[in-house]
C-alpha cells in the first residue's frame, strides 16, 4: 500500500461509542472479478490515529467495477477489551466513474454500524 500517493478512494472509521477515531483497525480492499465472481484482494491496511487509512488504491488501479472494504471490527473491539456483535463489517459498492473521488466512512459502536458515500 502506498502511503504518500493520493488515493481516489478514502475511508474514515469512527468509534461512535467513545466519540473517537477508530485507530489501529485492520481493513482490506477487494475487487469482484467480473467473469469469475470471485473477490480479489487489492490491499490491506490499518487505520492511523485519526481513523484513516491513506493510499488504499492508485488512480491507475481504480477501474470501474464492484469493490468491498472489509473492516475487522471484532478484532478492534477485542483490542479494547470489549465484545462486539459484528466480527467484521463489509461495505460493498459499485464504481461506474472512476475519475471521481469516493469516501466511504464507517461509523460504529459495539452493536451497530452505518456508512454512506461521502465526498
Amino acid at each position: 500500500m502506498s502511503g504518500t500517493v493520493s488515493s481516489p478512494l478514502t475511508t474514515h472509521v469512527l468509534n461512535t461509542a467513545d466519540g473517537a477515531p477508530a485507530a489501529r483497525l485492520a481493513l482490506s480492499l477487494h475487487r469482484l472479478e467480473a467473469t469469475t465472481k470471485i473477490w480479489s484482494l487489492i490491499t490491506v491496511g490499518t487505520t492511523n490515529s485519526d481513523g484513516r487509512c491513506p493510499g488504499l488504491i492508485s488512480k491507475a488501479g481504480f477501474t470501474p467495477g464492484t469493490y468491498k472494504l472489509r473492516f475487522e471490527t471484532g478484532e478492534y473491539w477485542d483490542s479494547l477489551g470489549q465484545t462486539s456483535f459484528y466480527p467484521y463489517v463489509e461495505v460493498v459498492f459499485t464504481i461506474k466513474e472512476s475519475d471521481q473521488k469516493f469516501h466511504i466512512p464507517l461509523l460504529m459502536s459495539r452493536f451497530s454500524y452505518s456508512t454512506y458515500r461521502g465526498s
